[in-house]
């Protein structure tokens, strides 16, 4: 989160006293929306934790999701190397535009993005029926199954690998990747952990 020295570094004369704000999803990396802060919404936005904006239309505060509750939680804020804008890290809560779309860029996404929103797709797939979704109805063929799936697709890969056939083996890495996340679904973990980790053992 912002330390106070860095607050007191914001160049606020230089942008009028209204702060170009970037929001951006913590975890997919797509950009959400942008919006001006004051300082009041900026003091308002750390104390609350939800990301308030000095609406320039209302001539007051606002915080997003105040009438929709698709909220978005704040996770850290960053400032340029100017200190003359910012970037807030957000978890949202819902569709960040009024129009129903998850970004007020859409259909703009990162790659790293659709593999978050189909994360949410297959866990959403835990309650389906498992006569219209292959999803579901290997969520309720048991964990032994969806690893035994893991296994098959992870040595598909490695052939696929082995004979240097490209269209193939990115054909299987999908099933692996696909796989995979269903099986960290079923066990109540997500890629995130698996990223957590992975760069804890690259700060070592």
């Amino acid at each position: 989160m912002l330390t106070e020295q860095q607050i007191e570094k914001l160049d606020w004369e230089k942008v009028a006293y209204m702060m170009p704000v970037i929001v951006q999803h913590a975890i997919s990396g797509d950009v959400l929306m942008m919006g001006y802060m004051n300082k009041a919404a900026l003091n308002t936005t750390i104390n609350s934790g939800k990301i308030t904006f000095f609406s320039r239309s209302k001539q007051r505060l606002w915080t997003k999701g105040e009438s929709s509750g698709h909220f978005l939680n704040l996770v850290n804020i960053y400032p340029d190397c100017d200190n003359d804008a910012l970037l807030v890290l957000a978890d949202p809560i819902g569709p960040t535009c009024h129009f129903g779309t998850n970004s007020c860029f859409a259909p703009a996404q990162t790659e790293w993005g659709f593999l978050y929103q189909l994360e949410k797709l297959l866990a959403g797939r835990k309650t389906a029926d498992p006569d219209h979704s292959y999803t579901a109805k290997l969520y309720a063929s048991g964990t032994k199954r969806i690893a035994q799936k893991v296994g098959e697709e992870g040595v598909e890969t490695a052939l696929a690998a082995t004979v240097n056939n490209r269209e193939e083996l990115t054909n299987e890495a999908a099933d692996l990747m696909y796989h995979l996340m269903v099986l960290l679904q079923d066990q109540n973990l997500d890629l995130s952990c698996v990223i957590r980790q992975l760069r804890e053992r690259t700060e070592k």
